[in-house]
């Protein structure tokens, strides 16, 4: 809060996604309109996504921090917010926009966004917590918001150009997955749930989830409640390209379309004894170690190559503004 006593929220913008000139022409006039201080203004760089100019914010007295810009933007603009009494307010405007599509916030709409941040409510939501171990024996903790993941995800987010990202968007994955699909192949991992025994499986992929629904209302874990202290976990165990068109029917059959009807749950409970490629668990944290170092991504952006991580809940660490 400002030294008049009244409100005061920051905006941390990217500026190679976001135009800061024609996002002050919206911003201030609302912030005024609300009876709200002077906005505080702050640019990510290379060196710093969001996080520290974040904390500044909040020292500065920032009541609320505008996030603009890709999923990367929030989610390390969420690393500077944690635990402070600051709200969260998104502006999306990235090739994913995840956490804003799993809140029914608007994308693509950002005077209706601002419209929510300075009117709407505020909600506590979880914020996903990584502790990679690094081959070198150093430990790094990173924040997430929507999902983390090892296998021929990370492996896809490591090979997307980000020049191609900024020119056709999502397409861009695309074609990176066509270069790592065909050479992908199953790992093993040892992994053990809070207060479970460990156990060894062989995966495609691993992801651990604070929400569920990701680009294209694709419902990988259909589940996940971004504010239950909780972390779901999928398992992805693909046997060649059936096994693949397989974890497609399930995600867009099951998950989609069969869960919501009455008679749709019947059908997927009477079908569950059937072997599946996709295993789905549940815990306040997992633990999880690797036979061969690996890629690892949290939402989206590679985080280069670990031995071993810890992904845990941090229970309402998030006070996000919605409708």
């Amino acid at each position: 809060m400002s030294e008049s006593g009244l409100k005061r929220a920051a905006v941390v913008y990217n500026p190679i996604r976001v135009a800061g000139a024609t996002l002050r022409t919206l911003i201030e006039p609302a912030a005024a309109e609300a009876g709200w201080g002077e906005t505080l203004w702050f640019e990510t760089t290379i060196d710093d996504p969001g996080k520290d100019v974040t904390r500044e914010a909040v020292r500065a007295g920032a009541d609320m921090v505008f996030a603009a810009g890709g999923d990367g933007t929030v989610r390390s603009v969420a690393e500077g917010l944690r635990d402070s009494t600051a709200a969260l307010a998104l502006l999306p405007s990235g090739t994913a926009n995840l956490l804003a599509r799993n809140l029914n916030l608007p994308v693509g709409n950002v005077p209706d966004a601002i419209a929510i941040a300075f009117s709407g409510r505020t909600r506590h939501i979880d914020l996903g917590i990584a502790t990679l171990s690094r081959v070198d024996g150093t430990i790094e903790e990173h924040g997430f918001l929507v999902m983390a993941g090892m296998g021929i995800d990370a492996d896809i987010m490591a090979n997307t150009s980000e020049t191609l990202k900024r020119t056709v968007g999502w397409l861009a994955y695309v074609d990176a997955g066509i270069r790592v699909i065909p050479s992908a192949g199953p790992f093993r991992i040892r992994y053990q749930l809070d207060d479970k025994p460990s156990h060894s499986v062989h995966v495609s992929t691993i992801l651990f989830g604070n929400c569920g629904t990701l680009t294209g209302g694709l419902e990988m874990m259909p589940d996940a409640v971004v504010d239950d202290g909780l972390l779901d976990v999928a398992v992805l165990q693909s046997k060649g390209t059936l096994g693949w068109i397989d974890i497609w029917r399930k995600l867009r059959w099951e998950n989609g379309f069969l869960r919501r009807s009455s008679i749709g749950r019947r059908i997927i409970r009477a079908t569950s004894g059937n072997a599946s490629t996709i295993t789905y668990l549940r815990s306040s944290g997992i633990t999880v170690s690797l036979d061969k170092p690996r890629d690892v991504e949290l939402d989206g952006d590679g985080f280069g190559v670990i031995a071993g991580v810890r992904f845990t809940a941090d229970a309402g660490a998030l006070a996000v503004r919605v409708r």
